[in-house]
């Protein structure tokens, strides 16, 4: 099976950001992480190296203290190295097409933990900036709350992270590097033992 087979079309990749509050239309975008999602030729995924930056605040955008002290962001540290909307957009979308391509994919579809939340921010984000080349489906997406609840009996990502055999670090949570990574950890496993039972009902079929 082929990545463009197995889920119709669409590439499965990993985003999480991390934000000055909870709505995408007024509060800042500050990080953003993505992993592209591979097939090897067994047909097991796998997650590529994670590619992120840090976001400057947009113009007249508000930023919730509550949320910074959660995420302990400072958006005004000179060493933060952030890049304009714009900017950041480009660098994350750039290797999803790429992945596109070669997987002969036609779309790529977010896949995240409480993955509306991270949609509406990534579609406010390329609204304001009127990117053109938008690589993910507008509305469609997978969410590991419930694949977790599905597969292991659990919503919270780092116990449905743990349930799946990865290691968990509450002292590098809620980074968005760190949360795609093990997000995408997360959703190879919970597909990867899809397809072990998968298999395992197909040689035991009469």
């Amino acid at each position: 099976m082929r990545m463009a087979q197995r889920f119709r079309g669409f590439l499965p990749v990993v985003i999480d950001v991390e934000t000055g509050g909870f709505d995408c239309e007024r509060h800042a975008l500050l990080e953003i992480a993505a992993v592209v999602v591979r097939m090897d030729e067994e047909g097991f995924v796998h997650p590529e190296p994670v590619v992120s930056t840090h976001v400057e605040a947009f113009p007249g955008s508000e930023l919730d203290p509550r949320s910074l002290e959660i995420t302990g962001i400072d958006p005004g540290h000179p060493l933060r190295g952030a890049l304009p909307e714009r900017e950041a957009l480009d660098l994350i979308f750039k290797p999803v097409r790429k992945a596109m391509r070669a997987a002969d994919c036609q779309r790529a579809i977010l896949v995240g933990h409480n993955a509306s939340f991270d949609l509406g921010f990534l579609n406010a984000a390329v609204r304001r900036t009127a990117h053109k080349r938008n690589p993910f489906h507008p509305f469609s997406s997978f969410d590991t709350v419930t694949l977790g609840g599905l597969a292991y009996g659990q919503t919270v990502l780092s116990r449905a992270v743990e349930a799946s055999g990865v290691a968990w670090d509450a002292r590098e949570a809620h980074s968005a590097v760190y949360d795609a990574e093990r997000t995408a950890e997360l959703f190879c496993r919970i597909v990867n033992r899809w397809k072990e039972m998968h298999d395992a009902w197909r040689g035991s079929a009469p």
